[in-house]
């Protein structure tokens, strides 16, 4: 997949392209369709599938002291549409330039005459450009105008409960997973849901209770429901080799800490991980976080923890294969709307 960051970058193809436009944060499975949507059109042609995107996300451009709320780094969201299946991922810097720009300059500036767009594909409540003064109406009569074609995707209704009825949104993921429903969050987005970052150094403490962890500082990144999880560990810098354990999410109330930290500790793992860069996937809920009397009691809890954490791992239900990253030649050979 190659990667444009600016609008000085872009090439129009000779040949044209088709291009979803969109965040596309947590590349949900409505956002599946969008970009599944598009790229059946762009084999029909024979052109390129392209995402158009922009970074950082508008409404930190707009509220910058708003808490972490991004479902997927940009790295992660990469790494998902890459997988997918695009050829081409357009990021658009959100600066105040963007921002100020017209719905109808970007049309032609960006998708005309930097793209050479044959058809658009977008979302039923895509809105662009200046004040959000931009679109399914604008990119309508556009197109005809300027010769590209649109599709817009209605909503895609969720068959997940508690959620049935409801369409698949960002913001419902991030619910889900405020609520500590990880394994509902998974299920909304088609993917398992996880943080990413380096291994920090930290108080070395688990190791000396028997239990030694990597811990990972949060970033900007929704924070789910402090408390205990099942998870998986993927090691980024080891080839992607994946490894069960259980993490604690949140402030370590027996030691009096003020700053959240995911801790992960490893099942049947020796080895050094500082400084490596890990991908940690929320499989489920355990339990809420608590304050513990001494060390003895926190021993007995996080080795029952570990129990629990190899039984939910073990249950067919939360098998990895069970999600496994969307691909566009499944989503074409399974329909419009395989969920």
């Amino acid at each position: 997949m190659r990667i444009f960051r600016h609008i000085s970058e872009l090439t129009a193809a000779p040949g044209g392209t088709v291009a979803a436009l969109g965040n596309f944060d947590g590349f949900h499975r409505g956002h599946q369709v969008v970009i599944g949507e598009t790229g059946r059109i762009a084999r029909d042609m024979g052109v390129p599938l392209t995402v158009v995107v922009t970074e950082p996300h508008p409404v930190r451009f707009f509220k910058p002291d708003l808490p972490p709320f991004r479902l997927t780094p940009f790295r992660e969201r990469a790494s998902l549409l890459e997988t997918f299946g695009v050829d081409q991922l357009v990021v658009l810097p959100f600066d105040a330039e963007l921002a100020g720009m017209a719905a109808q300059d970007f049309v032609l500036d960006v998708l005309v005459d930097g793209l050479n767009v044959l058809h658009v594909c977008v979302g039923y409540d895509y809105r662009f450009g200046k004040g959000r003064g931009g679109g399914v109406d604008v990119l309508g009569w556009m197109g005809e105008m300027e010769g590209f074609g649109l599709s817009v995707i209605d909503p895609v209704r969720i068959a997940v409960a508690p959620y049935e009825r409801e369409s698949y949104s960002s913001s419902l993921v991030r619910r889900a997973l405020q609520n500590g429903q990880a394994r509902i969050a998974a299920d909304l987005l088609g993917h398992w849901w996880g943080l990413s970052g380096r291994v920090i150094r930290g108080d070395r403490r688990g190791r000396t209770i028997g239990f030694p962890t990597a811990n990972i500082a949060l970033g900007d990144t929704v924070i789910p429901r402090f408390g205990v999880y099942a998870v998986r560990v993927v090691m980024e810098d080891d080839g992607g080799r994946v490894c069960d354990g259980v993490a604690n999410l949140g402030m370590r109330p027996t030691f009096d800490k003020v700053d959240p930290l995911l801790e992960v500790h490893l099942f049947d793992f020796q080895g050094d991980l500082y400084e490596t860069h890990l991908r940690v996937e929320f499989v489920d809920f355990l339990r809420s976080e608590r304050k513990f009397d001494g060390l003895e009691a926190l021993k007995t809890q996080i080795a029952a923890d570990c129990t629990a954490a190899r039984d939910r791992l073990a249950a067919p239900v939360n098998a990895r294969e069970q999600l496994r990253r969307p691909r566009l030649d499944a989503y074409l050979e399974g329909g419009s709307k395989p969920f």
